[in-house]
Parts: C-alpha cells; sequence; structure tokens
C-alpha cells in the first residue's frame, strides 16, 4: 500500500508553481475544488486527468467527513520537478482516512481506492490540532526544474 503519514510540513522553493484556496465544506465547495484545479492545470500547461479525479475524491472526503460546521477545507496545488502535488487540509484531525474495501452493492466508499489507484504516492500529515492534509503526488510528464519536497 502507498499509503503513508508523515509528519513534516513541505516548504516550497520560491520558483514553485502553487495555487491555493479555502473552500466551504460543502458539496459545493467540493465541486468547486474540482473545477478550480482543472482551471489551474489548463494555466500550467499540464492535463486534467488524473489529478482532477483525486481532487474530487480529497475534496469530497474533507467536506463530508473532514467537515466542521463554520470550518472550510484548502485546496493546495504545486509542482515540484515532474510531480504534481495534491492537498485538500480540514479541521477533523482525529478523523485520519483508511482506505476501506466497501461490499459490491455498496453506493459509496471507493474515493480513496481510487486515490490509491491514480496517485503515484498519498498520505496523511497530521498538522497542529486539529487540521490533517491528505496529500497526493503524481507525474506530470515534464520534468522540470526545482527541488524534491520530502514527506
Amino acid at each position: 500500500m502507498n499509503q503513508e503519514i508523515a509528519h513534516a510540513a513541505v516548504e516550497l522553493p520560491v520558483s514553485a508553481p502553487h495555487f491555493s484556496v479555502l473552500l466551504s465544506s460543502t458539496a459545493r465547495g467540493a465541486r468547486l475544488a474540482r473545477l478550480l484545479a482543472e482551471a489551474q492545470l489548463r494555466r500550467w500547461g499540464l492535463p486534467a486527468e488524473p489529478a482532477n479525479v483525486i481532487v474530487a475524491e480529497l475534496a469530497a472526503n474533507a467536506a463530508t467527513h473532514g467537515r466542521v460546521p463554520g470550518r472550510n477545507f484548502r485546496l493546495t496545488l504545486y509542482v515540484i520537478g515532474g510531480t504534481l502535488c495534491i492537498e485538500v487540509t480540514d479541521t477533523r484531525g482525529e478523523r485520519l482516512p483508511e482506505v476501506q474495501r466497501p461490499a459490491v452493492s455498496a453506493e459509496s466508499g471507493r474515493g480513496l481506492l481510487l486515490v490509491e489507484a491514480l496517485a503515484d504516492r498519498w498520505g496523511v500529515r497530521e498538522e497542529r490540532f486539529p487540521r490533517k492534509t491528505v496529500w497526493a503526488e503524481i507525474g506530470t510528464g515534464n520534468a522540470g526544474s526545482g527541488s524534491d519536497a520530502t514527506r
């Protein structure tokens, strides 16, 4: 399994392209996260697939399982070298995500299975309580400049 739990925050190189936005912890906020990510990826000249699926799943989890009334979640995208990093931070640090294998007839519960299948790496970074960040990395196919981030 490529899930990891890391405790260190990532420091971005000054030149790393990045995008970050706070969104409401609602289904509408989760949909907006996907749309904004797609628009940003187009601006950077990167393909939307599979990043849009990963953003959609992580944002939906933040809005559903990481929801605290009156608190937002944050979507952050950045590129280091040839890697697109996707992060979704919510304020339910006590609820860490775990991959589940739902029944075949279940209508939900497969989001992290999709993330696991599409991402090169993914994991959870516990932060100052009550926050956590679920992150995923995918290769962009563009080996650019920049330093590698350590998770």
